[in-house]
């Protein structure tokens, strides 16, 4: 299979302003004479000129999301409309996809689903924690995987409550080191070409950052505030919001885990202290 990157431009708050769409592409042409390449679109996050001209060379026969979050699902429906192609939800989460790209899908997946691409299959892998709907997408057997916003090449990755879940993303980022695949293509910014490499550094992040905030809890810190101070020593301007949502998020695993003693309900550990 053939994996090719399109950053689109996003009006959110992504790394760079720009989102990875990805188109996926069999290794062969079709064998009913159409002479071109099946494909399956991912994360369209919007319609350019740029993703026009990439799908203009292959037919889109799906087309998926690693996630519902809006970087990621902003031109679904006008590529679904396009394309005619068949639409993918994860199963369970059909309202959240419908309220995020605006259209109903016409299947749904699980973890474990493959999806038929020529002779060749994508598999759906489970990678939640980043947002409870999120999927990574291995593109054939033993091959390059798409992980959406599990992992970037530089930086790291918001995991912010109450929607993310540091259990589940620790989790995640371990089974990916495990499959150890030869790529990761991410939802922002370019290739990651050594896997392993990225995500230890990611979990070493994380498990620095949680010591962090288990030291301000033997000093005595009782609200997001004051942890929020005492696990950063950077400047926060412009990304305070998401750093206490990751704070949030670090108690809620550390609570659950006993090590922690946090009684704020999970519903709205970021209300004002």
């Amino acid at each position: 299979m053939h994996v090719t990157r399109c950053p689109i431009p996003v009006a959110t708050r992504a790394p760079g302003g720009e989102t990875n769409a990805y188109l996926v592409s069999a290794t062969e042409t079709r064998h009913d004479g159409a002479g071109d390449k099946p494909a399956i679109l991912v994360d369209p996050a919007g319609k350019t000129d740029a993703l026009d001209r990439l799908l203009e060379a292959h037919t889109i026969d799906h087309i998926l999301v690693t996630h519902t979050h809006p970087d990621h699902v902003s031109a679904v429906e006008a590529y679904a409309t396009a394309t005619d192609a068949t639409l993918w939800a994860r199963y369970g989460r059909v309202d959240r996809f419908r309220d995020a790209a605006g259209c109903d899908p016409d299947r749904t997946f699980t973890p474990g689903t493959t999806i038929p691409l020529g002779d060749e299959r994508v598999q759906v892998l489970d990678a939640p924690g980043h947002a409870p709907d999120h999927v990574a997408l291995e593109a054939g057997r033993g091959g390059p995987i798409l992980c959406g916003d599990c992992a970037v090449r530089e930086g790291s990755v918001v995991v912010g409550a109450p929607e993310g879940d540091m259990r589940a993303y620790i989790s995640t980022l371990r089974r990916l080191w495990a499959i150890d695949p030869p790529a990761l293509y991410p939802g922002h910014g370019p290739e990651i070409e050594t896997p392993r490499t990225t995500l230890e550094r990611l979990l070493t992040h994380r498990a620095e950052r949680e010591q962090r905030i288990r030291e301000a809890a033997a000093m005595g810190a009782d609200t997001v505030s004051e942890f929020l101070e005492r696990a950063y020593d950077k400047d926060l301007s412009g990304v305070r919001d998401l750093a206490r949502a990751t704070v949030a998020a670090h108690l809620e695993k550390l609570a659950v885990e006993g090590r922690v003693a946090w009684d704020n309900p999970p519903a709205s550990p970021l209300a004002d202290d």
